[in-house]
């Protein structure tokens, strides 16, 4: 397509997906400048991250849901209020097919091989598992698809990771990818696309090969792939949003099973792992990368010694953990378990999960030690499937906590997260510092091991309970022979709207502008910038540790500044101020941070953390690497990120150290130090960030510009993939705040 400055190229997303926590914002943005939804019809919005998971069948109104929680109630009907008004497929809390987006997007056939898929949440990689180039976006960028369909786009990197040979026995997906990501790091795989080969791969389902794509982005890689095949056609027949039966999906089939790559394709990072080194694993920091067999024990941050960053981070991560070196994995009691998230909320790790109690006997319970033991469906079809199966009922038998669809602890967002102290045993993804609560500590797992947790009050080799019983349809069964009892949900789908407006721009019922959620131009001018820098040497800044969650709940842009960095600014259980960089004087109204550390920024892909800093009064950062996403949020938020060498990085730090200023100058890429006999430090930045930079450029305005290129892109697009627009018409759907006593009753 058409390209911009520094040979920028738009690209085309044929498959947006959306929650209530991330686009509040970008859809009061689209209202305040007037402009339409450009493809409705092409995105898909659920209700997930903030919602409860307690019982919902005698709930009769939102207000009596989210009794405690307005703002829970504000974000989710704000969501349902847009999704209605522009016309979207939207699966609100009394539909069966509310869920995870993650998990409701793949069961509903709305993502195909060979297309590509944005979200405003970072494991969007997961929809890779099905040949589709997937990743996450800021708010912003949210807004940017939701009004013209495309984003400026980069190329990236390609890497290979190829796992061979056979599995153990109880070595699961999860397993699989926690061992890639302790290899590798969590910026092992920045600015990469990773595809996923091998046997091992090859042999793996659907769900197991989403689990593996999800966390792509702990390894920090933009994306996660893995070729379609038989199992992936076989996983989508049927299927909602899948082509028609006939010649629609004989066209489909024959396409996809050209998307691989070629036998002589060049990477430019190809690494092989032999499937025999990979054992139960588990994490014992607070990064993805800390991991260690079950059977293996807390490391010695002197084993870190020739990386100071990394050491300093260990000691971090054990301080937080309260954990000693060397002591055994298995000596670890917990206080609770998660069962569930984006990762592991499918029925393939709940039969797994029901594997490991019947093994366990039949006088298997939940440890008197553990104060609750979560088991979260990833949607309302998944747990529908599971109590059809009666899996619910070994569960709840075995003392398991048998709750609704949602993210749950996943994110700590809502009702169901960790005390101050509380460990948990948890099949998320992320094991940041606070990520399930202020003062949560998190160890990551499977979905097997996490059960033999739960029985045992403590880390559990799940392999002492032997080769666990396979349950029906668990073993290698593929998606279509559970599409029966599982379309059986979908009869009951609500009724649906007229296509008559299906792929034309869609403007919503009224355009009551919400206050303070544009950026002006000036705002996102950057030019010039003298200050104070604050030091930074930590490693893996992630954006939970920038925002802590729980303070992702507003539906505005602003207010996030004073939360910044809370956790480490103040005590989680005692909320006194400590001895942090940003607390002390100078360096508390320091514009510029200088970070020896690598990733700064890696993690999540929200955009809130970004608004936190520069709200703050941080206007550029400088470290070795950043995590992508983030990068990108600071730029569409006029914050400059600089990446720099180490050494170069050092040097700054040091100066930072004696609260020297600084002077960044965008205008000539170079830092300066006032009163400094040294040469300016040069840096390079991408020709296009730095145009819009400097002139303040919104992204969508240069967009705009081209939209008669892109709807001709689109009917060429559709002429050649005509599967791809031929889809349902989104159901039509009450809004429940004009009616405040709709039924929740399925």
């Amino acid at each position: 397509m058409a390209t911009t400055p520094a040979a920028k190229t738009l690209r085309w997303f044929v498959r947006h997906i959306i929650h209530e926590a991330t686009t509040a914002q970008a859809f009061a943005s689209i209202r305040e400048n007037n402009r339409s939804v450009r493809r409705p019809d092409l995105t898909l919005a659920t209700t997930d991250h903030i919602v409860p998971t307690k019982p919902r069948k005698h709930v009769k109104s939102y207000q009596d849901y989210y009794k405690g929680d307005p703002k829970a109630e504000e974000l989710c009907l704000a969501l349902e209020k847009n999704a209605v008004d522009f016309g979207m497929h939207f699966y609100p809390l009394n539909d069966k097919r509310q869920g995870i987006v993650h998990i409701i997007a793949p069961e509903q056939g709305f993502i195909l091989p060979g297309t590509t898929c944005v979200c405003g949440d970072s494991h969007t990689s997961t929809h890779g598992a099905f040949g589709a180039l997937a990743f996450g976006i800021g708010t912003s960028e949210v807004e940017h698809v939701l009004a013209t369909q495309v984003l400026w786009q980069k190329r990236s990197k390609n890497m290979r990771i190829s796992i061979e040979g056979t599995l153990h026995e109880s070595v699961s997906s999860k397993d699989v990818i926690l061992h890639i990501i302790g290899k590798i790091g969590t910026a092992g795989g920045t600015g990469c696309v990773i595809e996923y080969a091998g046997s091992v791969i090859r042999n793996l389902s659907m769900d197991a090969r989403m689990s593996i794509c999800n966390m792509s982005i702990e390894a920090g890689a933009r994306a996660g792939l893995i070729a379609p095949d038989n199992i992936t056609i076989n996983y989508l027949k049927g299927l909602p949003f899948s082509p028609k039966p006939g010649d629609e999906w004989d066209k489909a089939e024959n396409y996809w099973k050209t998307l691989y790559s070629d036998k002589d394709a060049k990477f430019d990072i190809d690494i092989t792992i032999d499937a025999q080194e990979i054992s139960p694993c588990i994490t014992w920091g607070t990064s993805p990368q800390d991991v260690v067999p079950i059977t293996g024990s807390v490391p010695y941050p002197e084993s870190f010694q020739d990386d100071p960053n990394r050491e300093e981070a260990v000691r971090r991560s054990l301080t937080y953990m309260d954990l000693r070196p060397g002591t055994q994995m298995e000596d670890i009691a917990i206080d609770k378990v998660f069962i569930g998230s984006c990762t592991n909320g499918r029925i393939e790790d709940l039969r797994s999960v029901a594997s490991v109690i019947l093994a366990a006997g039949p006088d298997a319970h939940v440890s008197s030690n553990v104060v609750q033991a979560l088991i979260v469906p990833g949607s309302g079809i998944v747990r529908q499937q599971a109590e059809f199966e009666g899996l619910d009922v070994i569960f709840e038998r075995a003392g398991f906590d048998w709750r609704e669809a949602g993210c749950s602890m996943c994110c700590g967002l809502n009702q169901d997260r960790l005390k101050v102290g509380e460990r948990c045993a948890s099949t998320s993804n992320r094991n940041f510092e606070g990520r399930q609560g202020s003062g949560g500590r998190t160890h990551l797992l499977s979905p097997i091991m996490a059960a033999a947790a739960a029985l045992n009050g403590r880390l559990t080799d799940v392999r002492k309970y032997g080769v666990l019983p396979k349950l029906p349809g668990s073993s290698s069964q593929t998606r279509q022979e559970t599409t029966t009892s599982t379309n059986l949900t979908l009869s009951q789908r609500n009724e649906p709207v007229a296509a008559e407006n299906v792929n034309k721009p869609s403007t919503p019922k009224n355009q009551t502008a919400t206050p303070e959620t544009s950026t002006t131009k000036d705002q996102l001018k950057f030019t010039i910038l003298r200050g104070i820098a604050a030091p930074f040497s930590l490693e893996n800044i992630n954006t939970d540790v920038i925002l802590s969650v729980q303070f992702l709940t507003g539906v505005k842009r602003s207010g996030y500044g004073q939360y910044l960095f809370n956790a480490l600014r103040f005590s989680p259980s005692t909320g006194e101020r400590s001895d942090f960089i940003l607390n002390r004087v100078p360096f508390n109204n320091s514009s510029i941070i200088v970070c020896t550390g690598r990733n700064f920024g890696c993690g999540s892909s929200r955009e809130a953390a970004v608004w936190s800093l520069k709200e703050f009064g941080i206007k550029c950062i400088i470290a070795p690497s950043f995590g992508e996403i983030f990068e990108n949020n600071c730029v569409k938020n006029g914050v400059l990120p600089i990446t720099l060498t180490l050494s170069k990085c050092k040097e700054l730090y040091t100066d930072a150290e004696a609260a020297l200023p600084l002077e960044i100058d965008l205008t000539t890429s170079g830092i300066r130090r006032p009163g400094s006999k040294l040469a300016a430090i040069p840096f390079k930045i991408d020709p296009f960030r730095q145009h819009c930079l400097l002139h303040g450029l919104d992204d969508i305005g240069l967009t705009i510009e081209k939209l008669e290129d892109i709807t001709l892109f689109e009917q060429k697009r559709r002429s050649k993939f005509p599967w791809i627009d031929n889809i349902p018409a989104p159901s039509r759907t009450k809004l429940s705040s004009q009616n405040t006593t709709t039924s929740f009753e399925w």
